[in-house]
This record gives structure tokens, C-alpha cells and sequence, in this order.
């Protein structure tokens, strides 16, 4: 046999064995925020992002440009405000979402309603869920979805700086005195947030008591009374940077609370506070600095 047909051969085999092995390559499976097991033969090539959150976690991991969809205020980065929309929280427009072929799709267990989930399950592609219930929780999305993009490293390096980040917000606010806070989420009605929300976790690490955090109901209604009778040394609420927030004027007539008495009224960045995705601990950082305030006043 000549040595060109022999190492013709052998890179021939070569290819085949390559081939071979891909082809015995063990699917891909995590479990989602529910315990529901997802599995891809292969990393996503195509992905919807039924929330805000997702699409930043997915550019996080350096898995944006899979993105042929999402939902509307899927805004950050920048560059996500030129992925096709393909509904909001009012509905998803199932027909788009089935043109666009995605081999994955990424929704939000408690932002999305029940019934327009169960409708993008129908469509038969693995749906994976979020549902960040603390913040450490954040950085094991961000790692698990890496396994279904082929992301691994982007992940483990942006899980990374979360959880450095994160543990030395811990480190710094440790031990500092407590500060007791109502959360405003909304108005009319007017509703705040119990300990098992994920802001609540944010106001443990800064030292800030939740006045409501024992209620039942993980963002309950409550009235002015309530709101007197706790006497928090500190209103807080979120909003887009610069916008002035009409919510915590009315709380300023009321002389003999204790916020009032000492002008503790904070309004924290809207979307690093709100949005269970990296940035939370960004806004986490903010609650903090803004609780400091308080114990300094």
C-alpha cells in the first residue's frame, strides 16, 4: 500500500469515528425551575424568550443571537430591541411563534399566565421555565441554560460574577442594623410583597425588614391603616431612572409616620430590581445603598 493511500485511509477513519462519536453524543437535559425535565438532541439553535428576564439571562451567557423572538420590554441589552416580537402578557401569537421554528422556548412559571403557557406547550417544542424564588437562584438558570445553547462558559463566567457580586453585598451589609421598609408595587389597589417574593431576599441581605413580609399571598393588597399601624422608617418603590413616582407623595401628609417624619422615600431602578436576571444584583446593590441611608439619618 503507498503511503498517500495509506494516509488517505487513515484520515478517512479518522472522519468516520469523528462522525461516529457525534453521532453517539448524549442528549442534553436540565431541570427547570419546576423540576420538569428538558432534553435537546442537540444545543438550541432557535430560541423564544417568553419574558424580559430570559432574554437578558440568554445574552448573559453569550446566547442572545439565538434569540429569534420575544416578548415585548425585552429591551436589555440594546441589541434585543431588534428581535421580533412575538406577543406580551396579554398573549403570544402562536402562528408567528410556529413560523419562527424554535427548538427551544424559555418562559417565566408566574409572569406568563397559566393558559397562554399551556398554549405554547401545545405547539410541541421543550418549553423550559424560570422561577427564581432568591437570588442565589439566579446564577443556576443562567448555568442550566447554558446546557441547552452550548453556552457552558459564557455561563460559568457570568454565573460567576453574579455570585462574586452577590457574596460581597453579603459580606458588606452582614450584621448592620435592621431597617424596617414597606415595598410599594402598586397603587390602587395598593400592594406590596410577602418574604417569599425574591425583592424580599434582596431586603434580607440589606438588612431591611419587610413589614409585610408575613402575609400570606406573595404580593398581597393592603390599606392605609396597615401601612400606619407598621410605621415603616422607609418607603421604598421602583421606576424607570428620572421618572418621578406620584405613588409616594400621598404618604407625606401623614405626619406621625416615621418615613414622613425623616423623608425616607426611595425609588430604586425599576427593571435591576424587578426582573429576576442578572442585573438583580445590581439593583440589589441600590436597595442597599438606599437602606444604608436610612440607618444614617
Amino acid at each position: 500500500m503507498s503511503l498517500q493511500r495509506h494516509l488517505r485511509d487513515w484520515v478517512l477513519g479518522l472522519s468516520l469515528s469523528a462522525w461516529a462519536l457525534a453521532s453517539m453524543a448524549a442528549p442534553l437535559t436540565v431541570k427547570d425551575d419546576l423540576g420538569t425535565s428538558i432534553t435537546l438532541a442537540q444545543p438550541a439553535k432557535r430560541i423564544i424568550s417568553l419574558a424580559p428576564h430570559v432574554t437578558e439571562d440568554l445574552f448573559a451567557i453569550g446566547a442572545g443571537k439565538l434569540i429569534v423572538g420575544a416578548v415585548s420590554y425585552s429591551d436589555y441589552p440594546p441589541e434585543a430591541n431588534q428581535i421580533e416580537r412575538i406577543g406580551g402578557y396579554n398573549g403570544f401569537d402562536l402562528e408567528r411563534i410556529r413560523a419562527l421554528q424554535p427548538d427551544l422556548i424559555v418562559g417565566w412559571a408566574t409572569g406568563n399566565p397559566e393558559r397562554h403557557l399551556a398554549q405554547v406547550k401545545a405547539l410541541g417544542v421543550p418549553v423550559f421555565l424560570t422561577f427564581s424564588k432568591k437570588l442565589g437562584d439566579v446564577p443556576t438558570v443562567l448555568e442550566r441554560l447554558g446546557v441547552l445553547t452550548g453556552q457552558q462558559a459564557g455561563a460559568a463566567q457570568a454565573a460567576k460574577r453574579y455570585r462574586d457580586q452577590l457574596a460581597e453585598l453579603q459580606k458588606t451589609y452582614a450584621g448592620r442594623k435592621p431597617v424596617r421598609v414597606f415595598y410599594q408595587i402598586w397603587d390602587r389597589p395598593l400592594m406590596t410583597i410577602n418574604n417569599t417574593q425574591i425583592i424580599s431576599d434582596a431586603m434580607r441581605i440589606c438588612g431591611a425588614v419587610n413589614v409585610f413580609g408575613h402575609l400570606p399571598d406573595l404580593t398581597p393588597k393592603v390599606d392605609v391603616e396597615a401601612v400606619l399601624a407598621a410605621n415603616p422608617e422607609a418607603i421604598m418603590t421602583s421606576g424607570e431612572p428620572g421618572m418621578k413616582i406620584d405613588w409616594l407623595a400621598p404618604w407625606q401628609q401623614w405626619k406621625n409616620l416615621k418615613a414622613t417624619q425623616n423623608k425616607q422615600f426611595y425609588v430604586l431602578p425599576k427593571d435591576s430590581v424587578n426582573r429576576m436576571g442578572p442585573r438583580l444584583v445590581d439593583g440589589t446593590r441600590a436597595m442597599c445603598e438606599a437602606v444604608d441611608k436610612v440607618r444614617r439619618q
